[in-house]
């Protein structure tokens, strides 16, 4: 596979300290348990000499595009996070009503097994830990010293190639590697976002902002509606011509977000209450 071919070149020519790994993983995730269909996106793990971020790699491309005088941002709920090179110590951001991030230390023991498996020209090995609420089973190569993986999944001898949960709800594979010459900037689109920086919260106060907007999440709307003409507000291409209405749209969106939650780390999920 030219997976690995590339990563051979890449891994095992002479780098400078100053330069970036870049490790592009295939991410797969059901958007509720129940789901038997996965979305797909690609994921950034961005190997610095100070520091890792793990990002969805569309955003590299949309910043090259405002760039050149674009406004191409789009936040699609992947797992966004930074940290220290070597640390557990990681900062989580996430889009709601505004921009937020927050702080979490996620440590993780892992089991290395005997079980190897040939991908390419790399042995894999299997380790097992249970992190956030699930069981996961990942596949590291000895042969690339660098102790990352996607996402929080760090600490393993060797890079990470594949990642899964025990449910598959969760898939990650390694499809390409990048050495970069410096650092990629990405103050633009991840340390702010569209031109907002973060409100670093701690993990109970966004617990509450999300809790907030699914008690009342036609707040917003049902406060600005007596300032627009009739039939001006639609919700799921249903139009709303009275304040009556939005107590059975509140009910809908309630029922998508408990439906749509799908949350990769259970041990920081919010406990959403069950609509009547």
């Amino acid at each position: 596979m030219k997976i690995y071919t590339l990563l051979l070149l890449v891994l095992f020519t002479t780098l400078s300290k100053a330069q970036t790994h870049r490790f592009i993983y295939e991410y797969q995730f059901k958007p509720n348990s129940e789901s038997t269909e996965y979305r797909k996106t690609n994921m950034a793990l961005d190997i610095n000499p100070t520091d890792v971020k793990f990002y969805d790699y569309e955003s590299v491309l949309n910043d090259s595009i405002n760039k050149k005088g674009g406004r191409n941002y789009n936040w699609t709920g992947a797992p966004v996070i930074t940290r220290k090179k070597n640390s557990y110590q990681n900062t989580n951001y996430e889009m709601m009503m505004d921009y937020f991030s927050y702080q979490t230390t996620d440590k993780m023991d892992w089991k290395l097994e005997s079980e190897t498996k040939t991908s390419g020209q790399y042995t894999l090995q299997k380790a097992t830990t249970n992190f956030g609420g699930r069981e996961w089973t990942a596949w590291f190569a000895k042969d690339v010293n660098i102790s990352e993986g996607p996402y929080k999944f760090r600490g393993l001898p060797g890079l990470i190639f594949e990642l899964n949960d025990s449910k598959d709800n969760f898939i990650f594979k390694l499809v390409k590697s990048q050495k970069l010459e410096k650092t990629y900037d990405t103050s633009d689109f991840l340390e702010s976002f569209a031109g907002k920086k973060p409100l670093n919260v701690k993990i109970e106060d966004m617990h509450k902002q999300m809790l907030k907007f699914y008690n009342d999440p036609m707040k917003e709307l049902r406060e600005k509606f007596d300032d627009v003409p009739p039939g001006t507000f639609q919700v799921g291409g249903k139009k709303i011509t009275s304040k009556d209405q939005f107590k059975e749209m509140a009910k809908v969106m309630q029922t998508h977000i408990i439906k749509s939650y799908n949350p990769l780390d259970l041990t920081n999920a919010v406990i959403y209450p069950v609509v009547n």
